[in-house]
Order: structure tokens, then C-alpha cells, then sequence
């Protein structure tokens, strides 16, 4: 029984570590005006960093048929797909795999809510390509994944909260109160959404006390990987990463972005670090 492995291009993962990989991927939507881009085939981070400065964009998610044409395909040499997506809470895309499930007859759909996004999402992602490589069935590799989430940690901090507000994802007035306070809250998934986990006030504390939260977990000697998470700012991420090395050597770091679709709702100068035991 083979088992592909599918995810959406909010995890962020390399093209070239997909094909490595055999991971597929579907891509969400962004639209500056009246020109719709797909997320990591036609329209590049950096390039969207661009466009981000003149228009604010907007997202969706895939449409329902490219699901069912991405299932279809990948049925007639697999009997078991998983569809591993962004949390369910800031976006519709997991329901749309599972809406394509019921449409799609010659192969069974197994849809994970990630309940995060970014490279995190995309470490769930990792695993289950492994596993599937390997050989497991689809049921094994939900089980493993489940297991996961009791390990995954992440954390992240906005450069300015109009972006989350636009989005929808932060109330007007929550971020007119924080700009006026110059707060730099962290944030992190809880319940699948968006919530701010502490008001800090600059932005180096800020990444230090998630440096601490990543030292706390790590001193118990255990192996993690872990990713640091930059919107635009590729400089700042390895002078993080340099520092982070030091203050965590049993860890292993990987340096992703904040694309387009997450990127527009957090704003340029975002930055995040997840990790998770392996």
C-alpha cells in the first residue's frame, strides 16, 4: 500500500527538498488588485515584499477543484493520501481537503489539521514523507503526527499589528492600543488561532524570552529541531540562529520565511522560532 504525502505552501518547504522528498504540494492564492498569484509557483517571497509596500494584499485558500485534480492524480499510484494543512482557524483550506475527500472515489484522504503553519507545519510535513518512504500506512502516520503536537512549540512577534488587523485576525482597536504602547506581543497558536501569548515591549526582549522558552526545553538533553521564522529580514535570522547555536547545542536550526500568504497577515520585520522534539 502506498501512502503520497501531500501539504499546502504555507509550510514553506524548498522546492528542491519537496522533490527530495516526494512531498506535493497545493498552493494558496494571493491577489494584489485584480491578478491572482499562486504561493511559491508564480510569485516569490521576495518579490512579494515589494508589492506588499504599494498594495495590501489578499489570500484564499486553493480552490476546491484543485484538490480534487491533485487527489485524482496522485490516486492512480497511491491508495492512501495525507493532506497535512495550516490550522483550520485562520483558514479554510483543511475543510477544502476534506470536501475533496468525499469527492475523489479511488483513494482514501486522510486530512491533518497542522493547527500552526510555516515551516512547523511543514516539520509534520517532513515526518510524514519519511514515514511514508519507509512504508507506513496512512493510519500510522496520523497516529505519529498526533504525537507530535504534544512537542511542538511556536512562538512569533510582529513588527507592527495593523497587518494582523487588516487581516481580520486582530481587533482594531487591540492593535491601535498596542501601537500607541509600542508592544511587541508574542503570539502563538492556541485553539488553531492567533492569540497573543505575552505583551513585551521591544523587539530583543521579545526574541530573547523565546530564546529562554527554547533553552528551557532543550536543557533536558532531549534531541529538537527547530526553525527560525523571518519576514524579509534574512540577516537578522542567521545572526539568531548563530546565537541560538550557542545557547542550545543539542538543537538543530533551520532558517524559513514568512511568505506571502502568512507574510500578509503578519507584516514585513516578523519573526518567529518553532521547535519540536524528533
Amino acid at each position: 500500500m502506498k501512502t503520497a504525502i501531500v501539504t499546502d505552501s504555507t509550510a514553506y518547504l524548498p522546492e528542491e527538498l519537496r522533490k527530495e522528498k516526494n512531498i506535493h504540494m497545493i498552493p494558496l492564492q494571493v491577489t494584489f488588485k485584480n491578478e491572482s498569484f499562486a504561493e511559491e509557483e508564480n510569485l516569490h517571497v521576495d518579490e512579494f515584499y515589494k508589492k506588499a509596500k504599494e498594495e495590501f494584499p489578499k489570500t484564499s485558500q486553493p480552490p476546491l477543484g484543485e484538490f480534487v485534480n491533485l487527489y485524482t492524480e496522485l490516486a492512480q499510484e497511491h491508495d492512501e493520501i495525507v493532506s497535512i494543512h495550516l490550522s483550520s482557524g485562520i483558514s479554510g483550506t483543511f475543510q477544502g481537503s476534506q470536501q475533496a475527500n468525499e469527492l475523489v472515489e479511488e483513494a482514501s484522504v486522510y486530512s491533518f489539521d497542522s493547527e500552526v503553519s510555516c515551516y512547523m507545519q511543514g516539520f509534520y510535513a517532513l515526518r510524514a514523507a519519511d514515514m511514508a518512504k519507509a512504508g507506513a500506512d496512512a493510519a500510522t502516520i496520523m497516529d505519529e503526527l498526533q504525537k507530535m503536537k504534544k512537542n511542538m512549540r511556536s512562538y512569533f512577534m510582529v513588527e507592527d499589528l495593523k497587518h494582523l488587523s487588516r487581516g481580520g485576525r486582530l481587533s482594531n482597536a487591540q492593535a491601535i492600543v498596542g501601537g500607541m504602547l509600542q508592544i511587541k506581543p508574542l503570539l502563538h497558536f492556541e485553539n488553531k488561532m492567533i492569540v497573543p501569548f505575552e505583551k513585551i515591549r521591544t523587539r530583543k526582549k521579545a526574541m530573547n524570552r523565546i530564546a529562554g522558552m527554547l533553552q528551557e526545553d532543550a536543557a533536558s538533553g532531549a534531541a529538537i529541531e527547530a526553525a527560525i521564522i523571518h519576514a524579509n529580514r534574512p540577516e537578522e535570522a542567521k545572526k539568531w540562529r548563530e546565537e541560538l547555536e550557542v545557547l542550545c547545542p543539542n538543537v538543530d536550526f533551520t532558517i524559513s520565511y514568512f511568505g506571502p500568504v502568512i507574510g500578509t497577515h503578519l507584516g514585513e520585520g516578523s519573526m518567529g522560532l518553532g521547535w519540536v522534539k524528533k
